[in-house]
């Protein structure tokens, strides 16, 4: 079966993102504007940095809203190369309209790519390890942007873990200590989330996941345990639980590119980490109308 489009998961209210990324870009008067009139011009869209083309539809409605439109040379998910000035796409439309777009595109189109790109990396490190498993982001995200980012995550091949407080249930250490145990918490949350919900505690050690699996947890995250620990803890619990109970190890916590591979083992099903999208470098792009 082929792959699908992934604009088509986006959900119908996003657009309304793009009124307030202008409203915010142009909050009154566009003076430069003034300048330019609203004669039709068409411009290049130059990827100018190594990296993944993500934010397609984004980028395009961004344009559709100021009356332009957008056809691209390098489709979404394609590799720009480094070191080299390449066309990604053409914008025309009337001149105005395509400044007053301009930055809102590029810099939602750049921290996009950006994140598609660290993505890529950390995928492809994992698969040529040879482990099975999933990577994933985490929730860690710009409030308001979410989406581009979570997108870009996926764009790039990477899982992008619960989207908000009501996808999955996690049980942080917060909770824990709020309830007063793992067993309490996990137990109490089941009154009210229903079986369609996975269960995710956050433990410390080996001692408080065997109590989250024992209390019912469908996936226990082994937090900020590295190296032999790791493993070991994985393991053992696997060892315990054959047979008896199904659930899925998750190991995160500071986990950067040169430390993702020995995250990876046997035992561990999923792999989260906030580096695939806080702190990822932009792809550069440029947006150059063309002279007549």
């Amino acid at each position: 079966m082929a792959e699908g489009n992934l604009a088509h998961i986006l959900p119908p209210s996003w657009k309304e993102d793009v009124a307030r990324w202008y409203a915010e870009d142009t909050p009154s008067f566009d003076w430069a504007g003034y300048v330019v009139g609203e004669e039709e011009q068409e411009a290049i869209l130059w990827g100018k940095s190594g990296g993944v083309v993500a934010g397609v539809p984004f980028f395009e409605e961004i344009f559709r809203y100021a009356g332009c439109s957008v056809e691209w040379i390098l489709p979404e998910g394609s590799v720009i190369p480094s070191n080299t000035k390449t066309k990604v796409a053409i914008v025309r439309g009337k001149a105005r309209h395509l400044l007053l777009g301009e930055r809102v595109a590029l810099n939602t189109l750049a921290r996009c790519s950006g994140i598609a790109t660290i993505s890529r990396k950390f995928s492809d490190l994992a698969r040529e390890s040879g482990w099975k498993g999933v990577v994933a982001g985490t929730r860690k995200t710009t409030p308001g942007f979410r989406l581009v980012e979570k997108y870009g995550m996926l764009v790039g091949g990477v899982d992008p873990h619960r989207h908000d407080l009501s996808s999955m249930v996690m049980l942080k250490d917060n909770h824990i200590w709020a309830t007063g145990s793992i067993t309490a918490a996990v137990k109490s949350v089941r009154r009210v989330a229903g079986f369609s919900l996975l269960v995710n505690v956050e433990c410390q050690n080996v001692e408080e996941a065997d109590e989250a699996i024992a209390a019912g947890a469908n996936i226990v995250m082994l937090d900020n345990i590295v190296g032999e620990e790791l493993h070991s803890a994985a393991k053992t619990l696997k060892d315990k639980w054959r047979g008896k109970k199904d659930f899925l190890i998750e190991t995160s916590g500071g986990i950067v590119e040169g430390g993702l591979v020995a995250r990876l083992g046997p035992d561990i099903d999923i792999m989260s980490t906030s580096a695939v999208h806080q702190s990822c470098p932009h792809v550069d792009f440029s947006l150059k109308i063309q002279p007549k």
